[in-house]
């Protein structure tokens, strides 16, 4: 980077610094509001609109209906992130009870490389979309004032900490290793860091912190970064059983698997990369029951588990698993099936034991455009989410048969019954997850935002 690059990146984190201090911290309050969709009543007949298969007519607006909704908050963070992960907290797993918060490490895909960010945001005093029932004809002005006053308190806050990154964050994703919580970071720069989010976690907690973290003013400093790869990627997963251990793959076919070494702040990378697809590796996930396996799928349309006790081969696969490119894939937690999304628009579930075969257990066609992001239920290993290109998500639940579903609304008979919901309203929709600690709860970014919502099917 030459001397002006540097002056002019200067300025920008100056900027962002101003503009954090102004978004995150202030002296009369503890946050700003996030932005929360009261919805409208709206007057005339309604109905159910179901995206692919009738279009929008001139004139016609779709409106959100609360009621299908336990919670449902939105939020944006300046430049579109394209991924995120949920950073676990010591609230403990199922968190039901309202107000929620919830912890998030997000990268951003702006414009100019040096305008990127690495993100930790907190979104807490979160509530539920259910109205208080009252006897309006009973009100007072006083008790006006008092629900003037509740409504206050139950807007949602977001707290954010953001470091300058230079180059666009393609992919995120966080584990907790030991009492550090590390972010591994995909950029376009075709590098591979490690990031410790103590500091920036610190900071989204106590307003002392914050006024310390943005006084730094500096570009992100890695804990350790790679770069072996022969380009930039996009797969890249922890795994769930050894803490540290990495696997990141690029766009040249290659992956490569880190081990952690003692101190903490070093890994030891297998030079030799797994090589059996013949392109891109799009995504990457472990097993979540065994320490030396990991799956990986691809644009060469295939799907493939690996061993990397037995490198360089993989020991399963599946060929031409997708009509096109293959691209995400997510490892059910409990059952050995692997949940697979393509540019076909595709989804398909397929039966590890049954792999060889190359035939999926179930398969869904109900997204119009690629997928972009998929992922099993934490606690219900029946459930599932995706999202596509259609700036659709969706909810499925592999327990329903065709005999459990009742009289279906007129113009959704030929649903698949394992669609348990369809959520809008986002543009260009990127990746999904499921929150790991509050049952039923997902959380989506897209070009448009982050949604944060519990529907009332799961």
């Amino acid at each position: 980077m030459s001397a002006s690059d540097k002056d002019t990146f200067a300025e920008e984190a100056d900027g962002m610094e101003e503009q954090q201090e102004d978004e995150a911290v202030s002296d009369d309050d503890e946050g700003v509001d996030m932005e929360e969709d009261e919805g409208e009543d709206g007057d005339g007949d309604k109905k159910v609109y179901v995206p692919g298969i009738e279009p929008l007519k001139p004139g016609e607006q779709l409106e959100m209906d609360q009621s299908a909704y336990r919670m449902y908050h939105e939020c944006q963070t300046g430049a579109p992130c394209l991924s995120f992960d949920v950073v676990t907290d010591a609230d403990g797993d199922g968190s039901k009870e309202f107000p929620l918060s919830m912890l998030l490490c997000a990268g951003t895909q702006a414009d100019t490389a040096m305008a990127n960010r690495l993100l930790v945001m907190r979104m807490h005093n979160l509530h539920g979309t259910e109205k208080e029932k009252e006897e309006e004809e009973e009100s007072s002005d006083e008790d006006s004032e008092e629900d003037d006053d509740d409504e206050e308190d139950k807007k949602p806050q977001l707290e954010l900490a953001m470091m300058p990154h230079f180059g666009g964050i393609n992919r995120v994703r966080v584990t907790r290793r030991g009492d550090q919580a590390l972010a591994a970071v995909w950029s376009e720069k075709g590098v591979v860091e490690i990031f410790d989010l103590q500091p920036q976690l610190n900071a989204v907690h106590s307003s002392a912190a914050m006024k310390t973290f943005m006084q730094q003013r500096k570009e992100a400093a890695a804990l350790f970064s790679f770069s072996g790869h022969m380009s930039e990627g996009f797969a890249i997963d922890w795994s769930p059983i050894v803490p540290g251990r990495l696997a990141s793959g690029d766009c040249k076919k290659n992956i490569h698997v880190w081990d952690p070494q003692e101190g903490g702040a070093s890994w030891r990378i297998d030079q030799r990369p797994f090589s059996s697809h013949s392109k891109s590796v799009e995504d990457l996930q472990w097993s979540p029951t065994e320490a030396t396996v990991f799956a990986s799928c691809s644009v060469d349309q295939s799907i493939r588990v690996w061993d990397i006790r037995a490198p360089p081969n993989s020991m399963l696969s599946a060929n031409e698993a997708h009509e096109s490119d293959i691209n995400v894939i997510s490892w059910n937690r409990t059952e050995p099936f692997l949940l697979s999304g393509g540019d076909d628009g595709i989804l398909k579930v397929w039966d590890l034991r049954q792999f060889k075969t190359g035939r999926p257990v179930a398969n869904f066609k109900q997204h119009c455009a690629p997928i972009t992001s998929v992922e099993w239920n934490p606690v219900d290993s029946s459930v599932f989410a995706a999202s596509g290109a259609d700036d659709v998500v969706s909810q499925w639940d592999l327990s329903v048969e065709s005999c459990d579903v009742g009289t279906r609304v007129a113009g959704m008979k030929d649903l698949p019954p394992q669609l348990l919901f369809l959520h809008q309203g986002q543009s260009e929709i990127k990746e999904i997850h499921w929150h790991p600690q509050i049952p039923g709860v997902v959380i989506s970014t897209a070009l448009s935002g982050f949604n944060v919502f519990r529907t009332i099917s799961v």
